[in-house]
């Protein structure tokens, strides 16, 4: 019979009690980084170097007169977004739930001022705020906000978390002011991010599923109604359900994307010689995996499938080995952040779903959401760095069985001699003298 007993069961119960009281730990400094997960961020980022290059080379030189111009400011994120990684990535994560609310208070003014008129437009939507020569997009940083305010927030209620008015509307409330500022920039892809997140976490933190299964009948009546009372957002609708009719119009862009990933076949055309950059609008930021169906072909695609679904694997897995609730919910939350994104933007590259405008992770072209996501990751490595092993299986030692006395019985050679009154081997040799 196996018995698994965990040695740490103890620490990690009084932690799980008080979870926003743990105390840095200094020796996690001397763990060993989870290689697996640092190696595929690096890898994503570097890959994504190389691709904005392929995807934008054509466009570059046509407007800016530089077939390099995407690529330098790609080249000058990426090394910012690895810096910034690995530096939050050696902090210990317990230090984030006092910044919580300042975090989320900031970027709700950021927000803000996107719709007061403060912000950029570009696309027909106001996303950007301009500071000098940088581009900041505040609903990037709106979904990485969001789930560390959860996390700090699910942590600390714990059971509570089960009740509708202090563990359920609270979470709801807050998602929807940042879902309803996103869409009044707007933003549709970035709030149906947000809702999926907020029930994700409620999920995993133990809330009833009959509130999330209500709400999600709510959140689908109100995008039906938010899609119905926009003309664009309907005839975007009505251009994605047929796209052969509106292929030269409204669904040009994701006819192109089709087009993209049917021309590569199974190995693709090969880096830098793909042709549908010459007809796809954006093809090296919303749109850069239809170029990598193109160059790299289904191949290509399956293993970027399985590169974002091993990111997320591991995110589970540190989830699952943090030594608090904190940590547990900020690993799932930004495991959660990246495969929603990456399978989202899948989806619309395939024409699955109606454009959103949501990036592809480390991959499309832009700081804000490069940095974000390389700000997320730092905290998921930092997450699995602080994890616990887990337990090892250990064999219950048997006991031995109870020793009892036992009556040494003479030899049957010494008992027949003895009855006969003749000496043994090692008999009295008086009683050989008198018989003598």
């Amino acid at each position: 019979m196996m018995v698994i007993r965990n040695r740490r069961l103890a620490p990690v119960v009084q932690q799980l009690a008080l979870p926003l009281d743990a105390k840095p730990n200094s020796s996690a400094a001397d763990r060993p980084v989870d290689v697996v997960l640092a190696a595929l961020i690096v890898a994503l980022i570097g890959f994504g170097v190389v691709m904005v290059y392929s995807a934008s080379a054509v466009q570059a030189t046509l407007h800016m007169h530089d077939p390099q111009f995407f690529l330098k400011r790609q080249a000058v994120y990426a090394l910012v977004a690895l810096t910034l990684f690995f530096i939050i990535g050696a902090i210990d994560y317990h230090r984030l739930y006092k910044l919580t609310y300042p975090v989320l208070g900031g970027v709700g003014l950021l927000l803000v001022m996107c719709i007061v008129g403060l912000g950029k437009s570009g696309g027909g939507a106001t996303r950007w705020l301009a500071l000098g020569p940088i581009h900041i997009q505040p609903a990037e940083m709106s979904k990485l906000a969001l789930v560390c305010w959860l996390s700090y927030s699910l942590a600390k209620k714990a059971e509570k978390v089960k009740t509708f008015t202090v563990g359920f509307l609270p979470h709801l409330l807050v998602a929807g002011i940042f879902m309803l500022l996103c869409m009044k920039q707007p933003d549709f892809g970035s709030s149906v991010v947000l809702l999926l997140l907020t029930f994700t976490m409620l999920f995993v933190a133990g809330a009833k599923v009959g509130y999330i299964l209500g709400a999600s009948i709510l959140g689908a009546v109100f995008g039906a109604v938010s899609i119905m009372s926009k003309q664009y957002r309907l005839d975007r609708y009505m251009a994605w359900m047929n796209m052969d009719q509106h292929r030269a119009d409204l669904a040009y862009q994701p006819f192109q994307s089709v087009m993209s990933f049917g021309s590569g076949g199974t190995w693709g055309t090969g880096v830098g010689k793909g042709l549908q950059t010459l007809y796809l609008p954006e093809a090296h930021n919303d749109f850069i995996a239809a170029i990598i169906g193109e160059e790299l072909g289904f191949v290509g695609i399956l293993t970027l499938c399985i590169v974002y679904l091993a990111l997320v694997a591991r995110g589970v897995r540190a989830a699952f080995r943090a030594p608090d609730d904190y940590g547990s919910y900020l690993a799932f939350g930004i495991s959660t952040m990246f495969g929603v994104q990456a399978l989202v933007n899948l989806c619309v590259a395939l024409a699955i779903l109606p454009t959103k405008g949501l990036t592809l992770p480390f991959l499309s072209f832009g700081g804000s959401s490069l940095l974000v996501n390389a700000a997320a990751a730092g905290i998921l490595l930092n997450v699995s760095r602080q994890g616990m092993a887990p337990p090892v299986p250990e064999r219950e030692t048997p006991e031995a069985p109870p020793v009892e006395e036992m009556t040494i019985l003479p030899d049957e050679g010494e008992s027949v001699a003895s009855a006969l009154g003749e000496p043994t081997v090692l008999g009295d040799t008086k009683a050989v003298e008198e018989t003598a």
